[in-house]
């Protein structure tokens, strides 16, 4: 995830996600009604992607925000009445919400993975990268879509629209696929992360190669999303294009001149992996910075390694995780296959085991 610090009516700073996939700004910590004094509000329900139930959410009054450089007048946002997300929990760090359309509306945002900066521009300012490609998309519903061309297993080509998505974790979601088999040949099912509306299932799988101007992507992990929501949208749409395949790149969002820049960065030919423990997990505790086991696939390593749900991970190959950011425990569980980790773990009494990675993938 891509999360900047910022200030809301001068209190703060707070941390939002960078995402180009909602459009209001949403706070998804409750507490913040109190913390930047906020009386006059009103309700609305929010709808989208996952399992659970429409919730509610308070519309604030006009709002200031700031950050290094730049501050925005007027911005309305939706506050979580309660926090269903647990974006803290997922990332280890304290996340107070989402921050979309109000943020890449009037600037030119030019993100950089490799050295984890984001720099915006006046739209039209920036002219494009030295041997980089400039992609026309379209804004819609307050949202960026790029056509791209996907590749099946036996070799066929199709158009996919598909939604730029700076906050969604993965590679690439299929959407509203009948024969999933003829984009991706194995399939396993899984969780595929937390939507608008909670817990996505589904399945996921390798799709051959997609196109994005001049730069193909092979092998990729698409997942395919057991909620049907696309027939309900006002915008048709394929799926979405998320971080990891955005991350192999520098990225320029120009929505006023309707563009997106690409340069391939270092990290692009890295192969794209999926967890190779079986375990699901999240960061737990005042400091978020115990490793609490949500949920363990049957069949998996991890099932054969011995670890059940809440049990407490405290350290990997002898190393504290609560000196480990979670996105480093999620880099060692997808590794390397065959590869062997030693788990200290807790669960009313400490004790050592050892997980051997397989990739089911």
């Amino acid at each position: 995830m891509v999360i900047i610090k910022l200030k809301i009516n001068n209190r703060g700073p707070f941390n939002f996600i960078l995402d180009t996939g909602v459009g209001q700004m949403l706070i998804t910590e409750p507490s913040l009604v109190d913390s930047i004094s906020i009386t006059s509000k009103r309700t609305i329900k929010i709808s989208g992607f996952g399992e659970g139930q429409d919730f509610e959410a308070f519309v604030t009054p006009p709002l200031n925000i700031q950050m290094k450089g730049l501050t925005s007048h007027y911005v309305t946002a939706a506050i979580l009445k309660k926090d269903f997300f647990g974006l803290s929990n997922y990332a280890g760090m304290r996340i107070h919400g989402l921050l979309g359309y109000d943020f890449f509306n009037r600037l030119a945002v030019k993100v950089n993975f490799a050295d984890s900066t984001v720099t915006a521009f006046t739209p039209g300012k920036f002219t494009g990268f030295s041997n980089g490609i400039k992609l026309p998309i379209s804004i819609e519903e307050n949202r960026p879509y790029l056509e791209t061309k996907v590749t099946c297993n036996d070799g066929t080509e199709t158009m996919s629209k598909l939604i730029v998505d700076l906050g969604a974790g993965h590679a690439m979601t299929l959407e509203n696929v009948a024969n999933k088999t003829a984009f991706s040949p194995t399939l396993i099912a899984g969780n595929l992360g937390v939507g608008i509306k909670g817990l996505i299932s589904g399945y996921l799988g390798r799709v051959k190669a997609i196109d994005i101007g001049k730069y193909k992507i092979k092998d990729l992990i698409a997942s395919y999303p057991d909620d049907d929501h696309t027939k309900s949208l006002s915008v048709p749409r394929d799926g979405n294009l998320g971080i990891d395949v955005l991350k192999k790149f520098k990225v320029v969002f120009d929505y006023t001149n309707n563009v997106m820049y690409l340069k391939a960065s270092s990290g692009f030919n890295e192969p794209f992996e999926h967890d190779m423990s079986g375990l699901e997990y999240y960061a737990s505790g005042d400091n978020l910075n115990h490793i609490i086991i949500d949920r363990v696939e049957p069949g998996s390593p991890g099932e054969a390694a011995g670890l059940v749900k809440d049990d407490e991970i405290t350290a990997i190959n002898f190393k504290p995780v609560s000196s480990m950011h979670i996105e480093d425990i999620d880099e060692l569980f997808r590794s390397r296959d065959n590869r062997i980790l030693i788990l200290d773990i807790y669960h009313d009494q400490s004790f050592k085991t050892f997980i051997t990675l397989k990739r089911r993938i």
